[in-house]
């Protein structure tokens, strides 16, 4: 994933969830996608996805139980 489409989505994601210390970072061994942050804490992954020449991105989220209480 190119560092000018990290940032893109990135301010994408700050501007939607009117949150700033949102971050995407890339991902060390993987080149497809990147991580991303709210403040120091991993909330998910960013996955960059190109079909017939159109780019798309997931953001995958887990929500685990014990963080529902």
């Amino acid at each position: 994933m190119e560092k000018a489409d990290m940032a893109k989505v990135e301010g994408y994601l700050r501007k939607t969830f009117g949150n700033t210390t949102l971050r995407v970072v890339p991902r060390a061994k993987k080149k497809d996608s990147a991580e991303v942050y709210l403040g120091d804490e991993f909330i998910g992954v960013l996955s960059e996805d190109i079909d017939e020449g159109e780019k798309s991105y997931f953001f995958e989220m887990a929500i685990l139980d014990t963080d529902l209480d």
